[in-house]
């Protein structure tokens, strides 16, 4: 109890009194029993000097720190504002690994040499250390800067690669700055563990400019995979992995505050050397894309882990946790392990191509390092600040406040959002992690209350030492009051289990537990038949038919062979793998077969292109077999087909759609004026126009009181008007943010299909990038089947190439026609109306529900274009259908130039043969066709534009022109 840290050197005088100055405040001369001599440390001090020593302030740990503060708040910031942030998975994570971990392994890696190694640096000796830290920073923000903006706009990949040099050069002067320390240290028995931190932080170079290459836009899908993987292994399991297990080894038996127990550094340090060799057997085997020497390396890697847990389990049984940090640092070091096995075991029979690391990135971020990182600081920050045993117990309170429901419910939430899809849909994950997210930011408040328990313990310490007062004895310091783990426990597992719940209540089908069928008077026979079968990219499965003895229970493994598109395979009784990425492999559990049954592909339109998997009962009688297969039920919004029949269509007579109604007050018009000519820049001569096009999937009013959960191309429905001239090129960059395979087909383009117009998978992205030859009004779409879905869940388009020699109008207008298949599906969308569904046996069947300019079926009658008596304009035309043409008529007015598919069939009034008294009174168009029409109006007047085959008017395609005196 004799340890006052903060106390001024022996012999100073910080008072500004001469030695024997009266100390009691009053007038009298002398000591007041109990009173410290008046020349003692501590002795005499002022208010503002109590204050400036009980904050700690100027102390380099504090000043180096400040970077982890401000990425702590980032982090949330952006996990608040993800959804409008490019790339913000990436950001996310990375502000983990860089920001939070990276600057944080820097400043206790220092701590710890200094400790074990008996190294005393003063603090005016910190400038470069300080200055270290603060570079790393901003080479983390250049890095981060060039990752997200380099989606819109490529040149920014050289910002990437100077911030992860600036990184990797930052972290590997720090090595080798450690190394300096040790080699001019005295030997130290512990000292060996420091080496682990040296070759650590050398690895960081190797990682970041792994990370480089990874950022690289056109780099392989293989080689992404390939170098991937020895980037996140470098990184989390070297640089981070082996710096945590060198700490482990000293730090584990010290937050327990127990010994280390026999023979744990020679274990320990076998450990570090085996990590250390699986290390480079992962690396070169994911470079050289050998991939079962990087399973092996992993396997030899998770052995290594499995013998620090091995000591670690032996201190553990001297002393159980009783606080947040070892608990928080246990169970992170417990998701190490779980993440390396599941790593191992997903190269091990994953193809490099389709590897996602995806899958375990949250183990690792979540699990092992928030977790590890939170629990350390919880112990370290307590100690750093010091001030004696006291102080440290105040603030180790607060730190550990809530410990065991803060450690519940996080690992509780991680372990079901890990759970398959298949089983927890994303309403339950979302809603667990929005606890367990609270429960990893309660550290900040946390935080705050023992930094000001410390200040104030040692300010009250400080106030009565200058008073004279003895220290007081404190009971709880031999007796701390007992902690209720249990309850806690109980009470965070509460509150998971209510967010769970509350997201099966928002999505009932959010839970997909194995459910089976009755096997009637099948007796079961409690043999299981499992079976695999591939998920195609031709819509089908192989094999397509199986047959299972009655009585069996099936069990399916399904892999997705499919490079660029989801699956999944759904069976009669809701039994599902669930959502199957790109060459992932799920299980689904069919149940007891009792009868034939049809199972299929529950991804929109995937069943009526033939996706149908058939499971024959073979011994069941003819009645069971007869009953087999009948008992459809709806798998949801995107596939009606689950029903086995055809949906009844929606009509505006059978859903009472108000066509003469304005859109809902949360409608956003589509602005029917031409756009200007997308930004350019000039490159080697050309002038090049990019453009961003973002798949996102968003609910979008086609109807007053009609809502469709839409796929769409900027999260609209009808996709952005581009434009530009003849020779101009457009590089169109694709980002694929939906949950399942989409593509871009430019008819404004003459390009080979092979590579620009390949569907890509989810979080995928593609650049296609065309000249423009030809002028005219041209269709793009999605061109992933069933094209015709796609496109009338908004997937559609149009660019317009400017003729050359254009006569000036006063008004240029754009209308695309588009069309809509829908049936209701019960449901209330979220602005109140009903929610609808496009169907694709009604697609097929030809009558649309709605027919639309620019996405909407009654905005240009609530909101008719402007124009005044005289003027002259021109109104481009596109029919994008999929099935249906337009026949364009202006009621009231006629055309004196009509320009279809790149060429005049009349201009103001002139023919091709001479004729000069020429009009048109429609521009006829098949699907995919354009051009434009010109008028002007000789009177004001209300004049309705409409597609002249009138049951299209009737369903939408109609809209006013408003004409006033000038």
């Amino acid at each position: 109890m004799s340890e006052h840290l903060g106390t001024p050197p022996e012999g100073e005088n910080t008072s500004g009194k001469p030695a024997g100055a009266n100390v009691s405040g009053g007038g009298s001369s002398g000591l007041s029993i109990g009173a410290r001599p008046t020349e003692a440390p501590g002795a005499n001090l002022t208010p503002e000097e109590i204050a400036r020593r009980a904050s700690g302030r100027g102390t380099w740990h504090r000043r180096a720190s400040k970077p982890v503060s401000h990425w702590m708040f980032t982090l949330i910031a952006v996990l608040l504002l993800h959804k409008f942030i490019p790339n913000s998975g990436w950001l996310m994570v990375h502000i983990v690994t860089l920001g939070l971990i990276t600057n944080s392994i820097l400043i206790w890696s220092q701590h710890f040499t200094e400790a074990l190694m008996k190294i005393k640096i003063p603090d005016e000796h910190r400038g470069t250390q300080v200055r270290r830290i603060f570079i790393l920073n901003a080479g983390i923000l250049v890095l981060m800067i060039g990752m997200v903006g380099q989606l819109s706009v490529p040149g920014l990949y050289a910002a990437t690669v100077v911030g992860a040099l600036i990184v990797g050069s930052m972290v590997a002067w720090h090595g080798i700055y450690l190394l300096k320390q040790v080699r001019q240290a005295l030997p130290s028995r512990f000292g060996v563990t420091i080496r682990f931190y040296i070759v650590a932080a050398l690895l960081l170079p190797l990682g970041a400019a792994f990370g480089g290459m990874i950022a690289y836009p056109n780099l392989s899908g293989t080689l992404h995979s390939q170098f991937l993987l020895a980037h996140e292994a470098v990184n989390v399991l070297g640089f981070v992995g082996i710096t945590a297990v060198g700490t482990l080894v000293t730090f584990w038996p010290t937050m327990l505050r127990t010994k280390m127990v026999d023979k744990a550094l020679t274990h320990s340090l076998r450990a570090l050397y085996l990590m250390c060799g699986g290390l480079a057997l992962t690396v070169v085997g994911a470079i050289l894309g050998m991939r079962p020497l990087a399973a092996a390396g992993l396997v030899v890697y998770l052995v290594a882990l499995l013998i620090v847990a091995w000591v670690m389990v032996r201190t553990l049984r001297t002393k159980r946790p009783n606080e947040y940090p070892p608990m928080s640092v246990g169970m992170g070091f417990l998701w190490l392990i779980v993440g390396v096995a599941a790593t191992a075991y997903m190269v091990a029979t994953t193809p490099f191509a389709q590897l996602d690391m995806r899958a375990v990135t949250p183990i690792f971020v979540v699990g092992f390092l928030l977790q590890l990182l939170l629990g350390a600081m919880s112990y370290l920050l307590p100690q750093r600040m010091g001030g004696g045993p006291a102080v440290v117990r105040a603030s180790n309170k607060e730190f550990s406040r809530f410990a065991a429901a803060r450690v519940t419910a996080v690992n509780l939430a991680l372990l079901i959002f890990m759970m398959p899809s298949s089983m927890v849909g994303q309403s339950i994950k979302i809603a667990v992690a929005i606890v367990g997210a609270l429960a990893l930011m309660a550290f900040i408040p946390l935080m705050v209350r023992g930094v000001k328990a410390s200040v104030n313990t040692r300010k009250e310490m400080m106030a009565a030492r200058a008073r004279g007062e003895k220290p007081v004895f404190n009971q709880e310091a031999l007796t701390p009051e007992p902690v209720p783990h249990a309850k806690q426990s109980f009470q965070a597992a509460l509150a998971v289990a209510m967010a769970f719940l509350l997201g099966f209540a928002v999505n009932p089908s959010a839970l997909n537990l194995p459910s089976f069928s009755s096997a009637g008077s099948v007796a079961a026979t409690g043999q299981t038949t499992t079976v695999q079968v591939k998920a195609t990219s031709n819509y089908r499965f192989t094999p397509a038919e199986v047959e299972v003895p009655a009585g069996n229970r099936l069990v399916v493994e399904v892999t997705n062979d499919d490079q660029s598109m989801t699956h999944d395979l759904t069976f009669d009784n809701g039994a599902t793998t669930g959502t199957i990425n790109p060459g992932e492999t799920k299980t689904v559990d069919a149940g007891i077969i009792s009868a034939d049954q049809e199972a299929y592909c529950s991804v929109a339109g995937h069943r009526s292109l033939g996706m149908v998997f058939k499971v024959k009962a073979t011994g069941a009688s003819a009645n069971q077999v007869a009953q087999g297969g009948h008992n459809h039920g709806s798998t949801g919004a995107h596939n009606h087909a689950a029903s086995g029949s055809t949906p009844t269509l929606m009509t505006v007579a059978n859903s009472r759609i108000d066509m003469s109604a304005a859109p809902g007050s949360g409608y956003k018009y589509r602005d029917p004026n031409i756009p200007a000519p997308n930004t350019a820049t000039q490159v080697n001569g050309k002038t090049v126009r990019k453009v961003t096009l973002e798949v996102e999937e968003v609910d979008r009013e086609v109807a007053p009181g009609v809502t469709v959960h839409m796929w769409t191309f900027n999260g609209q429905n009808m996709a952005p008007i581009l434009r530009g001239k003849v020779g101009d090129i457009f590089e169109i960059t694709l980002i694929n943010n939906g949950t399942m395979g989409h593509s871009l087909d430019f008819h404004a383009g003459m390009v080979s299909p092979d590579n620009t117009m390949k569907t890509i998978a989810p979080g995928e992205r593609l650049v296609y990038r065309f000249e423009a030859k030809g002028a005219g009004i041209w269709l793009y779409h999605c061109g992933t089947a069933p094209l015709s879905l796609h496109m009338t869940q908004g997937m559609y388009g149009a660019v317009i190439i400017d003729p050359a020699d254009l006569d000036p109008v006063d008004h240029e207008y754009v209308m695309v026609q588009g069309e809509a298949y829908l049936h209701d599906t019960g449901k209330t969308a979220s602005d109140g109306n009903k929610l609808a569904e496009n169907s694709p046996e009604l697609i097929a069947a030809g009558t649309p529900t709605l027919t639309m300019f620019n996405g909407h079926a009654t905005q240009y009658k609530a909101k008719p274009l402007q124009v005044k008596k005289g003027e002259r304009i021109r109104v481009w035309v596109m029919a994008a259908g999929p099935n249906h043409g337009t026949s364009f008529h202006v009621v009231g007015s006629q055309f004196d130039t009509v320009y279809k598919e790149g060429g005049y069939l009349m201009r103001r009034g002139a023919d091709a043969f001479g004729s000069r008294d020429g009009h048109s009174q429609a521009l006829d168009l098949a699907p995919a066709q354009g051009g434009f029409v010109e008028m002007q109006f000789l009177e004001s007047g209300t004049y309705t534009f409409v597609n002249h085959s009138f049951s299209e008017m009737e369903r939408g395609a109609a809209g006013k022109i408003v004409v006033t005196n000038r």
